[in-house]
């Protein structure tokens, strides 16, 4: 088999197409240059997509005697991803550009490209499973990536490889070492790739501009404070609201929802946040069609936690998905990925993009 392995410069990808590579395909290595300056891009841990980055997995593609390609997709990933995160935020959302970027990147762009030249998948270092065409959750729950992946349709997924899900991080990084990939130690990437500063709210200030709004109490209405744009509050956000003084109750104050039009936060109690019922639109299903018309399943809200049983009913333009216990922090632009509720909850069931909770 004909395997394009996506090789971001990282310990994890490496690992990906080196197996790729020991179970006898054909493998072709590729760097995704996804930035129009990747010199400004910060290097090491703390970023990913740098110069730094490209020459990392070139040298790892040296390694395994595997051809090496880097394939330009900066203007799809700016207008896709990065315009995507910018716009959401403005319009009070709380987007994931990892997620975005599976779906609109690697799993779609990259992929037409790799099926346009032949190739049969797309091999990636994601923690996460396949099995017999289903997605399930990676053996090290810590890393698991399944959430950012639900968004995959079951043809995307057809043509997937994840290589390193059955396995945990620190025998990844003992692997590569074994194989002499000098990336065994490199530290993890973190924060947003695309923000070399870590400072989402300059990020997004400089792009959206000042746009002042009041927060308010949302059961008095009492201004509170002033602020210079939503694009600096998302749902559950605790810190960094400008309130000068605290609670009448003396306890913290939480952002609960967000008006963009009026450009109105509202604040109140953490008891405020639980919601136990979240409509959403644009599902995807693994398997290409809802399980049925009312089912029950395992709802993820976040990347890393944010699990609840639920029964979820789907509908001609969107979703619903009844929590059986409340869940808190859950923010229109956000992702609620469905499991399968046998298996541990392991096999994902399918995705949508949350527009309200309640």
């Amino acid at each position: 088999m004909r395997v394009l392995a996506a090789m971001s410069g990282g310990v994890d990808s490496a690992v990906a197409a080196a197996r790729a590579v020991e179970a006898g395909h054909d493998v072709v290595g590729v760097h995704l240059a996804l930035s129009e300056t990747p010199a400004a891009l910060r290097g090491g841990s703390r970023g990913c997509c740098s110069r730094e980055d490209a020459s990392d997995a070139r040298r790892a593609a040296d390694v395994l005697d595997i051809p090496f390609y880097v394939w330009d997709f900066a203007a799809r990933f700016t207008a896709d991803v990065v315009d995507d995160f910018v716009a959401a935020y403005a319009a009070g959302q709380t987007p994931n550009p990892c997620l975005r970027c599976n779906e609109k990147i690697k799993f779609s762009a990259l992929l037409e490209r790799a099926l346009g030249l032949g190739f049969d998948a797309v091999c990636t270092g994601h923690y996460a499973r396949l099995t017999a065409g289903e997605l399930r959750r990676a053996v090290d729950d810590g890393k698991d990536q399944s959430y950012v992946l639900a968004v995959l349709t079951q043809h995307q997924l057809a043509h997937a490889m994840f290589p390193i899900g059955d396995t945990e991080k620190p025998a990844v990084r003992a692997e590569a070492a074994a194989r002499g990939l000098r990336v065994a130690d490199k530290p993890d990437s973190h924060d947003i790739c695309f923000i070399p500063s870590g400072d989402t709210r300059a990020f997004l200030g400089a792009r959206v501009g000042a746009r002042p709004g009041p927060v308010v109490d949302h059961a008095t209405g009492e201004e509170l404070a002033r602020h210079d744009g939503v694009h600096g509050f998302t749902v559950g956000q605790r810190k960094g609201l400008g309130i000068d003084a605290p609670a009448g109750d003396g306890r913290p104050r939480y952002v609960l929802g967000i008006e963009p039009v009026t450009g109105t936060v509202r604040v109140g109690p953490a008891s405020a946040l639980d919601v136990r019922t979240i409509d959403a639109v644009r599902p995807v299903w693994s398997a290409g069609h809802a399980p049925a018309d009312r089912f029950p399943c395992v709802a993820q809200v976040r990347a890393h936690g944010g699990l609840a049983a639920a029964v979820a009913v789907p509908s001609a333009d969107g979703l619903r998905v009844e929590l059986d216990e409340p869940l808190r922090g859950v923010a229109p632009g956000q992702a609620v990925a469905l499991y399968r509720p046998d298996d541990a909850g392991d096999v994902v069931l399918g995705s949508a993009t949350i527009t309200g909770a309640h």
